[in-house]
């Protein structure tokens, strides 16, 4: 398994079922798109897939990624909610709505 590169900002991902999933980085995300995706189709998932892969060989940037993956769930009718930076959260709250 490839080391995990943390996002700056987590990526909550809602289903229809309502249950939703913390995303905290370029692994998670990858393999999610690999493994569980709901639509193995479109420009955005593949562009994700493609961003998420670079960024883990150290060839582009994390953030790259993780607005890729933001792009595909929005793709996927995924609504996507963000978490504040690991470093500003003291207790556990609610994830604010992105504006994607």
């Amino acid at each position: 398994m490839p080391a995990e590169i943390l996002f700056a900002t987590p990526v909550y991902v809602r289903f229809s079922s309502g249950m939703s999933r913390a995303f905290q980085g370029v692994y998670d995300a990858l393999d999610f798109l690999e493994n569980e995706w709901p639509l193995r189709n479109g420009e955005r998932y593949k562009r994700a897939c493609d961003r998420c892969r670079t960024a883990l060989q150290l060839r582009s940037g994390a953030q790259l990624a993780r607005d890729a993956f933001v792009s595909a769930c929005s793709e996927a009718r995924m609504p996507v909610e963000a978490m504040p930076p690991v470093w500003q959260r003291s207790l556990p709250s609610t994830p604010a709505a992105m504006n994607t």
